[in-house]
């Protein structure tokens, strides 16, 4: 995606150990047509599998999820970082995260994954793959399949996409990080 890794050398900024901040157009404020653009992507390369839900895990997930759920006219789901005193049916795990450098739980409702479902992830970055993990334990307790996952944008120098590579999951990345040394943004073509 062209646009995406144009958007990102010129408007993403890189912090010390390998952060790369993308705030003012994918997860704080958000650029729609970007948006649009990513999640017309995802649907041409998950185009061969075949799936019933999206999901993906708050906050920074939401927008191209939904954006994928629209286009293809399908439910969207995602796991919340905080159980709500509503939520019955309560399925969870346990996730590292990377950037706030903390655990937490994710959880979501039984009622909304079952097992028959199979499922598309999407989220904004694969870096260690924790987050990722944390989904994948999800779909299995609910006793779902996963389909695929998809990512706006992967550290490959970091280890989640290897990890998840290896599981013989379907990955999609659509812009990869090859390197964040010096503060410098190097992007595979």
């Amino acid at each position: 995606m062209k646009l995406l890794k144009e958007r990102i050398l010129q408007d993403g900024k890189c912090f010390e150990g390998g952060i790369l901040k993308v705030d003012s157009f994918i997860n704080h404020q958000m650029d729609p047509t970007l948006m649009k653009a990513i999640a017309v992507e995802f649907v041409r390369r998950f185009a061969s599998e075949r799936f019933n839900k999206v999901m993906t895990i708050e906050a920074s997930g939401i927008a191209p999820a939904i954006m994928v759920g629209f286009l293809l006219d399908l439910p969207v789901i995602f796991a919340k970082k905080k159980k709500p005193k509503t939520m019955e049916h309560m399925l969870s795990a346990r996730v590292f995260s990377f950037t706030k450098e903390r655990e937490y739980d994710i959880c979501l409702s039984r009622d909304f994954l079952t097992p028959g479902d199979r499922v598309l992830f999407i989220d904004d970055f694969l870096a260690n793959g924790n987050a990722a993990l944390g989904a994948i334990e999800l779909i299995d307790q609910a006793g779902a399949q996963l389909a695929g996952m998809g990512f706006i944008i992967e550290k490959a120098f970091q280890q989640g996409g290897g990890i998840l590579r290896d599981r013989g999951i379907h990955i999609e990345s659509l812009a990869m990080i090859d390197s964040l040394d010096n503060c410098r943004i190097h992007i595979q073509d």
